[in-house]
């Protein structure tokens, strides 16, 4: 069973950027495809990127398509997200997620290992 943890979130002005950075431990890393999901207040936790097993694949939001890079590196067991032209209404906790399947799942229901989440707020 794989835990993680994120780091990395904080308070920034809009229009800078953030890396979100979680670590995985207890599991083979590979073995799992890796997501970003973001939870603002009085809204439902929400898919922002994924990444499949070896990196090779990709998906994102459109809410964030062309700010948001999410990558991995498989030999330090962590998956990033880089945030640019952050907008207030990117302001949520940011969530990392694990799931063994092949494709990219977007539904929180399909990830089964959760971290604990990371603030992140962006000001006006």
């Amino acid at each position: 069973q794989v835990q993680l943890g994120e780091s990395g979130g904080g308070l920034v002005q809009a229009g800078g950027s953030l890396r979100l950075s979680c670590a995985a431990s207890g599991g083979t890393f590979n073995n799992y495809v890796m997501g970003w999901f973001r939870q603002a207040p009085g809204k439902e936790r929400e898919f922002v990127a994924g990444i499949s097993r070896l990196g090779g694949s990709t998906r994102y939001a459109d809410a964030v398509k062309g700010r948001a890079t999410i990558s991995r590196d498989n030999a330090k067991d962590t998956v990033a997200l880089q945030m640019n032209s952050l907008k207030p209404e990117d302001t949520a906790v940011y969530y990392c997620a694990a799931d063994r399947r092949f494709t990219i799942p977007t539904a929180s229901g399909d990830y089964d290992y959760w971290g604990q989440g990371t603030q992140v707020t962006v000001s006006s």
